[in-house]
């Protein structure tokens, strides 16, 4: 029986190493990353199971856990335990990732003997990834450091509440949402963590800088749209900077600039639809900016090629998640300032739902799923294209009827059995083109024109935001007017073939 390669999380050794850096250099890389597992037992190179001889696994075991107390600064704790493959005794070595980062060799000290885990290898951390562990371990965000330097003033701070304002406005859908934007003060920039008070002075900090004045000569996007699919001729390039949220409005117009707009077939209907998703698009762009390293000598890349979009965002996932937690849903945030701010301002969602929803719009695009890699010392996300030629056509009365079924016993269950089913068949066919969650919100509004959107996303088991994000795209495609004021309002689910001209994404 043969093991299958080592990677980021697995590494094989034959045996204990004579030379026992080079066994602790690993434990001390998984710590110091998303943590990972020791076969000793395994021969690395050819992942031949070879076992560990005669040698009791128990002593080994004991002899192993003192070499890294004795060894290694901060205390890790691995769990060390025997086990049997091919009727070979092997040991496992598995190392969580630590909470009091960095750990190195105490013989060596901090700066030389600090190791990582990069494309399934432990190499010495830089002198720049060992501040950010630092801060991993001080539970310290490094957008809410003070920015030395910055010279705070009044009228700097009253300009920056009122920016974050009107870009929250903007991103409204009605008046009802408009009046729960609440005005943001140098108080609730003191509370997100873009202003901090150190005695009786109020300090910027790094966030506010990036969220106003920005010098920082790697925080920008390049955006570029390639020839082909690879990266050896330009099409079109741009570099943009300022504010880190015009950013990536500007990031976003470009990738749009240079996608597929094309007319889909719905029934007897003529649609203009974007080839991809563009709120996933958004979203990817939103997520490096906020999740990124700031102390990174790189910056945020978006290409376009013929046959995908990549994004990339300087430095690894934080504070010792992987790709796959990341999908899930797992969040935890290197930039709270910075996200705080881009959450009022409603560009992003609440953390963590970001990876799962691109997913699932894809799938909804019939599109391949995208992926999302962690390699060196970044994060790529990246959104498959259909080949040249190819249309999303969708025949409405033959998916319709796959829908109306489909959604009918969904909506059973959460409108009722007799209302759900008429409702889901009505809308499976009238509205086939669009996603579930928007004929669903189009099933709540026939059934109660005056459901609240704290009601629908409470049924759906979605943020208010995105309940929003969707009523947006419903509103400015036709299938929903607003009438009345904004208490006494109420919605209108029209017949899209009336009104429609038009199939873009709210803005």
């Amino acid at each position: 029986m043969r093991f299958r390669g080592e990677s980021k999380n697995i590494e094989y050794k034959q045996e204990v190493p004579a030379k026992h850096e080079k066994l602790l250099k690993d434990i001390i890389a998984f710590s110091n990353s998303s943590g990972g597992r020791i076969v000793v037992g395994i021969a690395d190179k050819t992942g031949e199971v070879v076992g560990i001889g005669n040698q009791n696994p128990f002593k080994l075991s004991d002899a192993i856990s003192d070499m890294i107390f004795d060894a290694c600064e901060p205390m890790i704790e691995a769990d060390i335990y025997p086990g049997t493959v091919k009727d070979k005794t092997v040991l496992y070595i598995d190392v969580a990732p630590g909470k009091f980062r960095p750990y190195y060799l105490k013989s060596l000290g901090k700066a030389v003997s600090t190791y990582v885990r990069i494309n399934g290898i432990s190499v010495p951390a830089s002198e720049r990834k060992i501040m950010e562990l630092e801060m991993e371990g001080k539970r310290i965000s490094y957008d809410g450091m003070p920015e030395i330097g910055f010279v705070y003033t009044e009228r700097d701070v009253k300009k920056l509440c009122r920016n974050m304002r009107a870009q929250a406005l903007k991103h409204c859908i009605s008046s009802e949402q408009k009046v729960e934007v609440k005005e943001m003060t140098p108080q609730k920039l003191e509370d997100l963590g873009i202003l901090r008070r150190e005695g009786r002075k109020t300090i910027p900090t790094h966030a506010f800088a990036l969220l106003s004045d920005n010098k920082n000569r790697n925080a920008i996007i390049q955006c570029a749209r390639f020839k082909g699919d690879t990266r050896s001729v330009f099409i079109d390039r741009r570099e943009f900077d300022g504010p880190i949220y015009e950013q990536v409005e500007e990031a976003y117009k470009f990738v749009l600039k240079h996608i597929n707009l094309g007319a889909d077939i719905v029934g007897i209907h003529t649609v203009d639809v974007y080839e991809l998703p563009v709120w996933s698009i958004r979203e990817m762009i939103a997520n490096a900016v906020v999740h990124r390293s700031y102390l990174a000598e790189s910056c945020v890349q978006v290409s376009v090629y013929d046959n995908r979009i990549e994004v990339y965002s300087p430095g690894t996932l934080y504070d010792g998640i992987d790709v796959e937690q990341a999908i899930s849903g797992t969040s935890r945030c290197r930039n709270s300032a910075i996200a705080a701010a881009f959450q009022y301002m409603r560009i992003i969602d609440k953390w963590g739902t970001g990876i799962p929803r691109i997913i699932e719009e894809c799938k909804e695009y019939r599109l391949p799923e995208p992926k999302f890699e962690e390699f060196g010392d970044g994060v790529k996300a990246t959104l498959f294209r259909k080949p040249k030629g190819t249309r999303n056509q969708v025949d409405r009365g033959e998916l319709g009827s796959e829908l109306g079924s489909e959604l009918g016993s969904e909506l059973e269950s959460e409108l009722g059995s007799e209302l759900g089913s008429e409702l889901g068949s009505e809308l499976g066919s009238e509205f086939a083109e669009l996603n579930e969650t928007r004929r669903k919100i189009l099933a709540m509004i026939k059934e109660n024109k005056q459901i609240s959107i704290a009601k629908m996303a409470d049924k759906l088991g979605l943020s208010t935001t995105a309940i929003e994000k969707n009523l947006t795209y419903l509103k400015s495609n036709g299938y929903l007017i607003r009438e009345g004021k904004t208490s006494s309002g109420f919605w209108i689910v029209t017949s899209n073939q009336k009104i429609k001209t038009t199939d873009k994404e709210p803005e």
